[in-house]
């Protein structure tokens, strides 16, 4: 029999799972609540569950949380952690506590979704390793409950409020799972986050940008723009090569007039690159389109040899969208200081290599 990730059920799987080894269905419904709502990290902690009923739940279903290897803590109080999967890959993923740092109530985790990436951004430091595998909807959750879990032994009210699936990976490539995880932490048993405060964020996978709409679970949206030539696209995502920006442009257009909901272009501004010239085509590409551009000065990965522009750069580039009528804004810099800024995730942390 194989034995399934109790973290990676829903509410209505583990009930039905429970009727299935011959343990009441209410069985079910507590034990969502230890797992997903609790965070509990072993059988032990559930303390209203029958030992003859633990033992046969036990032989059906698997809890194992996420080793902890390390965690570093930010001047601005961003934490990262490396966690090592049971097969002993490794992942990072970061926990932004704007609620400890400008009274926001906001605790923002940026969830990882592969070991590894596929796509090979050029400006990112996760795809250097290369790619490994996708994680399963319960390795997906178990970042989240792992972090609950460790930031309660200092805060027992500690909650997760929003999550950001802009960590190692890309999304869309793993999109049964990630849409399952989602689907987890949006129960009212578990963690109950509201799908609005969920954001997937895709280098540009036009087919699954079409699904997502499809399926309409209400999520946000954020596409990997950085570049509206598709030259310049290529080199710097090379999925752009696969769906250049003419086909990411149709699903992204069909996205909003099927769920009316806006898109986050994402653009990283990069020294030589952030022109007057580049923003005029973006503000170009993104006419009539339902849309806000978030602009990422590119953070520091020693192999990409890419620099930040200076702030009147920026600033100008910022400028332009404006007056083109484009929402814009500038990406709260967090965390760049312990390498756990958007582009600077790996599978181990750059101390360790050097």
């Amino acid at each position: 029999m194989v034995r399934s990730d109790i973290r990676g059920l829903t509410e209505a799987e583990l009930i039905l799972a429970c009727q299935e080894i011959g343990v009441p269905k209410f069985r079910g419904r507590q034990l969502f609540h230890w797992i997903q709502q609790k965070a509990v990290q072993n059988w032990d902690e559930i303390k209203n569950i029958g030992k003859a009923d633990l033992i046969k739940i036990q032989e059906r279903l698997i809890l194992v949380p996420l080793l902890q290897l390390k965690e570093q803590v930010s001047q601005d109080e961003t934490r990262k952690f490396l966690f090592e999967l049971a097969d002993g890959q490794s992942i990072e993923c970061v926990l932004m506590d704007y609620d400890r740092v400008k009274s926001r109530n906001r605790r923002t985790v940026c969830v990882s979704t592969q070991v590894g990436c596929p796509v090979g951004c050029a400006f990112c430091a996760t795809g250097l390793g290369g790619w490994q595998r996708n994680l399963s909807s319960g390795e997906i959750v178990g970042q989240i409950l792992d972090i609950t879990h460790a930031m309660r032994q200092e805060d027992p009210d500690f909650q997760v409020t929003n999550v950001v699936f802009m960590g190692m990976g890309e999304p869309l490539l793993n999109y049964d799972e990630v849409l399952k995880g989602i689907q987890i932490l949006n129960q009212e048993a578990g963690q109950n986050i509201g799908m609005r405060r969920m954001t997937i964020s895709t280098s540009g996978v036009a087919p699954k940008i079409r699904q997502l709409a499809q399926d309409n679970p209400q999520v946000g949206l954020a596409v990997s723009l950085h570049s509206a030539n598709n030259e310049i696209r290529n080199d710097l995502i090379p999925i752009n090569r696969r769906y250049p920006l003419e086909e990411l442009m149709k699903a992204c257009q069909e996205y909003t007039e099927r769920t009316n909901r806006r898109i986050t272009f994402e653009v990283a501004l990069i020294a030589g690159q952030a022109t007057h010239k580049a923003a005029e085509e973006v503000a170009q590409l993104l006419q009539g389109q339902l849309a806000h551009v978030n602009l990422i000065p590119v953070n520091p990965v020693v192999e990409t040899g890419m620099a930040r522009p200076d702030g009147a750069e920026i600033q100008g580039f910022a400028r332009v969208l404006e007056q083109r009528g484009i929402p814009v804004s500038l990406r709260e810099e967090k965390g760049t200081d312990i390498d756990a800024a958007c582009g600077q995730l790996r599978r181990q942390w750059e101390s360790d290599e050097k």
